[in-house]
């Protein structure tokens, strides 16, 4: 994992890309972010040195399950890992969501240690 990796945040909740835009800039990410999947593709498609999303799962119009089909079909950015982000986090949920393509899996409230684990996991993985 190097310094400025950039992180893509998708969630319909200014409010969740505001804190988490703020911890992972404190530790040393660079963050864009889009309150839709169809706005994340076009960012995806203008930033290609993207490393990771972060996808909030429960969104009105296209959801995070939807949103990483249209990801993993797609064929410039098919590859880049997906971490679902819910606040479900109903019995089997995680389950669902790696099935629906996601690399990994965090629920709401997050917790930032498993969370950088996970980015620092799948980012390593890669390398």
């Amino acid at each position: 994992m190097t310094k400025n990796t950039l992180i893509l945040i998708i969630d319909d909740d200014n409010r969740n890309i505001f804190a988490l835009k703020m911890v992972l800039k404190s530790k040393g990410f660079d963050c864009i972010a889009a309150n839709s999947v169809t706005e994340g593709i076009t960012l995806l498609e203008q930033h290609p040195e993207t490393a990771l999303i972060l996808m909030d799962m429960m969104m009105p119009e296209m959801d995070g399950y939807e949103g990483i089909n249209v990801i993993t079909h797609h064929e410039k950015i098919k590859k880049l890992p997906v971490i679902a982000v819910t606040a479900q986090a109903m019995l089997g949920d995680k389950e669902k969501c790696l099935a629906a393509g996601a690399t990994d899996y965090i629920s709401k409230p997050i917790d930032i240690d498993k969370l950088l684990y996970s980015i620092a996991k799948i980012l390593n993985d890669r390398t």
